[in-house]
C-alpha cells in the first residue's frame, strides 16, 4: 500500500447494530417559512458490555456505519446521503450502508413517522461518546451539544425511500 491510500472501515453486522442506542425527535418548524421542521434520528452505541467490546472496536464499528452513510462531520455542511428509511406501517428501518442488513428502529413515535411519511427530512447523527440507553430529551442535547463540539459527531440528510435495496418492493 503507499501512503496516500484509503483506508477502509467495515460496515458492522447485526451484531454491533444491536448493542447500537436509538433516539428520534421531530423539532417543530421555525416561525419563519424557511425553516421547516425537521426529524432526527440520533444513533450511538452502549458502553462496551460484552468481553469483546472495547471502547476502540465500538468507535470502528460507528466510523464503518458512518463511512456506509457518507456521513460528514457536525461541524461541516451536512450533505444529502440518499433516501435511507423504509416504512412499513409502524415498522421503520434504516439502510446504514451494509450489503445484507438494515437497522430495524425501535418505536419511533407517531409524530416522527408522519413527518417521515409526509416526505420531511431527517438528520442523521451518528455519534462516537457511549450514549446511555434511557437517556431523556435534556440528556440527549447536551450530549449533541458537547460531541458536536469535539469532534465525535457525524451527519447527513435522509428521507424516505419508496422501495428496498435491489428495486423489490416488499
Amino acid at each position: 500500500m503507499t501512503e496516500n491510500a484509503l483506508s477502509f472501515r467495515a460496515v458492522p453486522g447485526p451484531g454491533f447494530v444491536a448493542g447500537c442506542t436509538v433516539s428520534t425527535w421531530v423539532c417543530p418548524a421555525n416561525l419563519r417559512a424557511w425553516s421547516p421542521a425537521v426529524g432526527y434520528l440520533l444513533i450511538g452505541h452502549a458502553p462496551p458490555r460484552r468481553a469483546t467490546e472495547t471502547a476502540e472496536t465500538i468507535e470502528a464499528g460507528l466510523m464503518g456505519m458512518v463511512d456506509g452513510m457518507a456521513l460528514r462531520p457536525a461541524a461541516e455542511r451536512v450533505p444529502f446521503v440518499g433516501d435511507r428509511l423504509v416504512m412499513r406501517g409502524a415498522y421503520v428501518a434504516l439502510d446504514y450502508g451494509h450489503p445484507q442488513w438494515m437497522l430495524r428502529m425501535p418505536q419511533t413515535g407517531a409524530e416522527w413517522r408522519a413527518h417521515v411519511g409526509a416526505g420531511g427530512q431527517v438528520c442523521l447523527v451518528v455519534i462516537l461518546d457511549p450514549l446511555p440507553p434511557g437517556a431523556g430529551q435534556d440528556a440527549i442535547e447536551a450530549h449533541l451539544d458537547r460531541v458536536a463540539a469535539t469532534g465525535d459527531a457525524f451527519m447527513g440528510a435522509t428521507g424516505i425511500r419508496n422501495r428496498l435495496r435491489g428495486g423489490g418492493g416488499r
